[in-house]
C-alpha cells in the first residue's frame, strides 16, 4: 500500500469520533496490506516504529521538526513559525506550506518505504545525528504529499494519537477476518502474552487465526501481569477456592524479570511494559548473582529497605526510587528488596499452564538465598499453605502489622492467566464499614478551567473514568475539584498540558452535563479514594464516586490497565449487603 492511501484513511480516523467506524476503517486498511506491511503500518498508526514496551525515541524535539520543514520546503523560518502559530497545529501547517510549494522530487512512497525511513531516523545516533534526522525528515516531506506530510510530522514528535487503543486494534484484526468483533477474545489471549501488535497482526495475515494458538512466552518480550480477584474474609476465600497458598501482599513497585545468563542480559519491566532496568542497578546486580536460571522470566515486587533497621519502607518512601536522575545515589539511600512470586518462563519451558504449586517449586530451584537479609537482594516471597478461614485471618493481620498491604491467595492448580484478572489469585482486602477501603484507579479523561484561587494553576476540576471492557469505553464516574494540595494541582496540570486533544476522544463516553474544558487524550492514570460509590444519572458509569480524592499518580499503569465497570458494580454490590448487614445488627 502505498503512503498516501494510508494517510487518506487515517484522516478518516482522525475526523470521526464513533469507535465502530474506526474499527471498521482499521478492518479496511488491514486486509489491503499484505503481511510485509501489516506490522509496520500498524506500529506507524500508533505512532511508533515497534511494539510499546520498546519504547524507541525519535530524539526529535519541536524545534528540529520545524527545521526539517523549513529545509525541505525552503521556507523562511518567521513565515512558517507565524503560519504555525495561527493554525495551531505543527502537522497541518506542514500540509499547508506542501499543497503551496510542489517539489519535483514528490514520489507516491510504499509504507515500508516510510517506515525504514523513519527507523533510521530513530535510530542514528552519536556525533552529527540531529542533522542527519532533520535531512531524513525533510527528504520525506519533500517526497509525500501535503496530507502525508500532516501525518508524518506527528510521529517523530510523538502526537500521532488517533484516538483508538490496543483493544481497538484487536477488534480490527477480528474484523479483517470475520466482520465482526467475534474473534476478539482469542486474538486478546495472544496479545496478553506477546503484547505486540505489530507481530500479533503479522501472525494474523500470514497464518489466519489459528496462528495464535502456537504464541508462547518469548524473553524479553513483557508478559501482560495477571492481576487478582478480591474478597474481605477468610471463609470467603476459601469457599471459593478451597486449600490454598497466602503470600503476603508487598506495597512497592511490581517488576517483571527476564534474565539470560549468557552474556548476563537482563531486561525489567514495569506494570505496563516500561524498560524500567535502568532505575534499579541494585536488582540488576542481585538477578546476576543469585539466580541461577540459564534463561527465565519471574515476577516479583520491590520494596525499600531500610538497612540501620532491618525493616521495610511504606510505599511513599519505596516510590522515590523511580526516577531518571539520581539513580545510583537514591539507591544507596534507599536499597531495593525484590520479593519474588512467581516463574512464567524457565530454560525455554512455558510455565503459564502450569499449575501454581509447581510454579513455586520451579521458583524455590532458582534463587541462591543466603539467609541474611542485609545480603540478599532477591528474596522468595513468604508462603504458608492453609485450609482454615482463621488461618487466613490471622495471616492476614499479620501482614498488617508488618506495615504490609494485606495478603494474597493463591489457588493451587492455578494456573497463570496473563492480563486476566481471574479467581486464581484472590487479594484479601476486608471491608469493615459502607466506605470503600479500596482505591479505585482512573483515568484523567479532561478538566475545566480554574476559578478563584485556582486561576494561577490553569486547573479546577477534572474528570476522571473507569474502563467498560465489553464497549472498549471509558465511562465518567467523578469530577474532582477538593482534596489536593496546591503541588498536586500544579503536577496534575503539567501533565494534562502533554496530553491536550483538539475533541473529545472517541473512546470516552460523557453526559453533556460532565463535559470539560480541556479534553485529554488517554494517558494518565490515577489512583482515587472516595467513601461511598452512589448511583447517578448524570455520569455514564451509572454509579459516582462521594467524596473522592486524589492519593497518588498511577505511572505504571496503561489506560486499559484502570478499574472496570464490572470491578465497580461490584464494589457497589458489596456496599450494599454491608450496610443490609449492619441495620440487622
Amino acid at each position: 500500500m502505498k503512503f498516501s492511501e494510508l494517510a487518506k484513511y487515517i484522516e478518516k480516523i482522525d475526523a470521526t469520533n464513533s469507535r465502530l467506524t474506526i474499527t471498521e476503517l482499521l478492518g479496511e486498511i488491514f486486509s489491503k496490506l499484505s503481511d510485509k506491511e501489516i506490522d509496520k503500518t500498524v506500529y506507524l498508526l500508533m505512532g511508533k516504529i515497534g511494539p510499546l514496551y520498546e519504547s524507541t525515541d525519535f530524539g526529535m524535539a519541536e524545534k528540529m521538526v520545524v527545521k526539517s520543514i523549513v529545509k525541505a520546503l525552503n521556507l523562511e523560518k518567521k513565515l512558517f513559525e507565524n503560519k504555525y502559530k495561527e493554525i495551531g497545529d505543527l502537522g497541518k501547517a506542514a500540509e499547508y506550506f506542501k499543497k503551496l510549494i510542489k517539489s519535483f522530487e514528490e514520489k507516491d512512497l510504499e509504507i515500508i518505504e516510510v517506515f525504514n525511513d523513519l527507523s533510521r531516523l530513530a535510530t542514528s545516533s552519536g556525533e552529527g545525528s540531529q542533522e542527519t534526522k532533520i535531512n531524513i525528515l525533510a527528504l520525506l516531506i519533500r517526497q509525500l504529499d501535503s496530507l502525508s506530510s500532516r501525518y508524518l510530522v506527528r510521529i517523530p514528535l510523538g502526537i500521532m494519537r488517533l484516538g483508538f487503543s490496543d483493544m481497538t486494534v484487536l477488534d480490527a484484526l477480528s474484523w479483517m477476518l470475520a466482520k465482526n468483533k467475534t474473534l476478539r477474545p482469542r486474538i486478546e489471549k495472544a496479545y496478553h502474552v506477546r503484547p505486540d501488535l505489530g507481530f500479533i497482526a503479522a501472525v494474523i495475515k500470514k497464518e489466519g487465526i489459528e496462528g495464535l494458538s502456537l504464541i508462547k512466552p518469548k524473553l524479553f518480550t513483557p508478559i501482560i501481569m495477571m492481576r487478582a480477584e478480591r474478597l474481605s474474609s477468610g471463609q470467603e476465600i476459601i469457599e471459593k477456592i478451597g486449600r490454598c497458598a497466602i503470600e503476603p501482599k508487598y506495597d512497592g513497585f511490581r517488576i517483571q524479570v527476564h534474565y539470560k545468563k549468557k552474556n548476563n542480559q537482563i531486561k525489567l519491566y514495569s506494570r505496563n511494559l516500561d524498560n524500567v532496568s535502568f532505575m534499579y542497578p541494585d536488582i540488576i546486580d542481585g538477578v546476576k548473582n543469585e539466580i541461577t536460571a540459564e534463561e527465565v522470566i519471574f515476577e516479583g515486587e520491590a520494596i525499600g529497605f531500610k538497612p540501620q533497621t532491618g525493616t521495610f519502607l511504606p510505599f511513599q518512601e519505596t516510590v522515590q526510587r523511580k526516577r531518571k536522575y539520581g539513580i545510583t545515589e537514591k539507591a544507596k539511600e534507599i536499597p531495593l528488596k525484590l520479593f519474588v512470586f512467581d516463574i512464567l518462563y524457565f530454560n525455554d519451558k512455558n510455565l503459564l499452564t502450569t499449575p501454581y504449586i509447581e510454579r513455586r517449586k520451579n521458583l524455590e530451584k532458582i534463587i541462591k538465598l543466603t539467609g541474611d537479609l542485609s545480603k540478599d537482594t532477591i528474596m522468595l516471597a513468604r508462603e504458608n499453605i492453609v485450609d482454615a478461614p482463621p488461618k487466613i485471618e490471622l495471616l492476614f493481620e499479620e501482614a498488617l502489622t508488618e506495615n504490609l498491604e494485606g495478603i494474597i491467595a493463591k489457588k493451587l492448580d492455578g494456573i497463570y492467566q496473563p492480563g486476566a484478572r481471574g479467581w486464581n489469585w484472590i487479594k484479601f482486602k476486608r471491608s469493615y464499614s459502607a466506605k470503600i477501603e479500596d482505591t479505585i484507579d482512573c483515568l484523567v479523561m479532561g478538566y475545566d478551567l480554574g476559578k478563584g484561587k485556582r486561576t494561577s494553576f490553569g486547573i479546577g476540576a477534572f474528570l476522571v473514568g473507569i474502563y467498560d471492557k465489553n464497549k472498549d469505553k471509558f465511562k465518567t464516574m467523578a469530577k474532582i475539584g477538593t482534596g489536593l494540595t496546591d503541588e498536586e494541582w500544579k503536577e496534575i496540570k503539567k501533565r494534562a498540558d502533554r496530553f491536550k486533544s483538539e475533541k473529545k476522544p472517541a473512546l470516552y463516553e460523557v453526559n453533556k452535563m460532565m463535559e470539560v474544558d480541556v479534553w485529554l487524550k488517554p494517558e494518565i492514570v490515577v489512583e482515587i479514594k472516595a467513601d461511598e460509590i452512589t448511583k447517578s444519572p448524570v455520569h455514564t458509569a451509572g454509579l459516582a464516586l462521594r467524596f473522592p480524592r486524589l492519593e497518588k499518580f498511577r505511572d505504571d499503569k496503561r489506560p486499559e490497565e484502570v478499574t472496570t465497570l464490572f470491578e465497580v458494580e461490584k464494589f457497589f454490590k458489596n456496599q450494599g449487603n454491608q450496610k443490609t448487614s449492619r441495620e440487622k445488627k
